[in-house]
């Protein structure tokens, strides 16, 4: 039984993790940036736990209703309180009920607050041999030095485009739209599954590559600018928000889905829509790259971007330009509404267009 079948890319961690199955670290702390997949890795990786190996029990594991594997859940959408780590304290000591490890998954270890990361603390430093702990978030950083410093550290970064499309097309995705989604992914494999299938792919793509075509230094085209992606932007975010209803549908067919299942989703489609809207400034960033490097007689990424439309602006300016991208990747990041992060992004970039 493999527990990671249907997992995208991060071939060498799932290595790693396989050969430790057996005997397991009690505390990992898996990190990386947002929607590259180490939620779900995770998830298979506490299947893997607590099912020994037998189908069926990986199975329910992975459906959230094997009772030994415990997921932590935020209350409400703002934080892991300490009376849920004090909870998740009284249970570590209790034997597992039918596997003979339990694990207790915090998918989004980031929102325990203070008391909740130090409530665990003594928990994470000498836990009982039974029980086991994965936290997950975007950074160490994110948790005190003294929980992190107690957890075996997993890193995932972005994956491959090539890794991306071998496993899409290992799930029966056609290889020319597994191509076409892994590229416009940014190395986001859970992003690239859920779009695998959406034919709105191509135009979003299609929107992000010609905003630099319609800067002419007039706001109110940089403005319709603005408009024109957020509108590609919705059929993709719609095929995530379809992705989520179906495995809800799969797992829960009764139609009884837990209050948290249904909070975790709310919170995974806010950051797909953060991810849908790096990825389009990173497609934009990529273009002002290309702009640089074929006024230097280097080899560009979009070839199927006209060569006439790299000679709009400067190297220099392209450089430029990128910087502001990044800036503006920052500024989302940082809890900035879209429409405002974008409108006064694609104005800067027209005072060069």
């Amino acid at each position: 039984m493999n527990p990671f079948h249907g997992v995208v890319g991060h071939e060498a961690i799932v290595e790693l993790l396989t050969s430790e199955l057996d005997q397991p670290a009690q505390s990992y702390l898996f990190v990386g940036p947002s929607n590259v997949g180490k939620g779900l890795v995770a998830r298979h990786f506490a299947a893997g736990i607590v099912g020994g190996g037998n189908a069926d029990a990986v199975d329910r594991a992975l459906r959230g209703s094997h009772p030994d594997l415990i997921f932590v859940e935020p209350e409400g959408r703002s934080s892991i309180t300490v009376d849920q780590s004090r909870r998740v304290v009284s249970e570590s000591v209790r034997s597992p009920l039918e596997s003979d490890r339990k694990v207790f998954l915090f998918a989004e270890a980031s929102l325990l607050n203070d008391e909740a990361a130090n409530a665990l603390l003594k928990t994470i430093e000498e836990p009982v041999a039974a029980s086991h702990f994965i936290l997950v978030a975007e950074s160490e950083d994110d948790l005190p030095a003294t929980v992190a410093s107690r957890c075996r550290t997993i890193v995932f970064g972005r994956v491959p485009d090539g890794s991306i499309t071998d496993g899409l097309i290992a799930l029966g995705v056609d290889p020319e739209r597994a191509e076409d989604v892994s590229r416009m992914s940014g190395g986001r494999p859970g992003l690239a599954v859920a779009l695998a299938t959406e034919p709105a792919v191509a135009a979003f793509r299609s929107a992000w590559m010609s905003v630099p075509d319609r800067l002419t230094g007039h706001p109110g085209d940089a403005y319709r600018a603005v408009d024109e992606v957020l509108a590609a932007t919705e059929p993709l975010l719609e095929a995530v928000k379809r992705s989520n209803a179906e495995e809800i549908e799969r797992l829960y067919p009764d139609g009884d889905v837990p209050k948290v299942v249904s909070e975790r989703h709310q919170r995974a489609v806010a950051r797909s829509s953060d991810a849908l809207y790096v990825t389009g400034l990173e497609l934009l960033a990529s273009y002002y790259r290309d702009t640089a490097a074929a006024q230097f007689g280097a080899d560009v990424h979009n070839t199927d971007v006209p060569v006439s439309s790299f000679t709009k602006v400067t190297p220099a300016s392209a450089v430029e330009n990128t910087q502001r991208i990044l800036e503006a990747i920052e500024a989302l990041e940082s809890a900035q509404r879209p429409q405002l992060a974008l409108a006064a992004l694609f104005v800067d970039l027209a005072t060069d267009a």
